[in-house]
């Protein structure tokens, strides 16, 4: 299985990523192995996250993401689907 996550840092920013053992890469961004956003903008927090049987369509979900507004990423983590579908 392949993840597609949100995480959102101290100051509240957004970081989308993804991965095939979640567990573990949220244990890499722990300890600061990985991403340079981690790295940057310190302690973060899962607030999102999708499962998907293949690599592609993690990362086809991953891209669409990333090119999604705040306020719809926000729509998305809430789990407020009229506003997402609204945005």
């Amino acid at each position: 299985m392949y993840f597609i996550y949100i995480l959102r840092n101290i100051h509240g920013r957004l970081y989308i990523g993804q991965t095939n053992n979640l567990e573990q890469r949220l244990k890499d961004h722990k300890t600061h192995h990985g991403a340079k956003f981690i790295k940057d903008y310190g302690d973060f927090k899962l607030v999102y996250n999708e499962e998907f049987r293949t690599r592609s369509d993690a990362m086809k979900r991953e891209k669409q993401l990333k090119h999604w507004t705040i306020a719809k990423k926000e729509a998305l983590i809430s789990g407020d689907f009229e506003l997402l579908k609204k945005l």
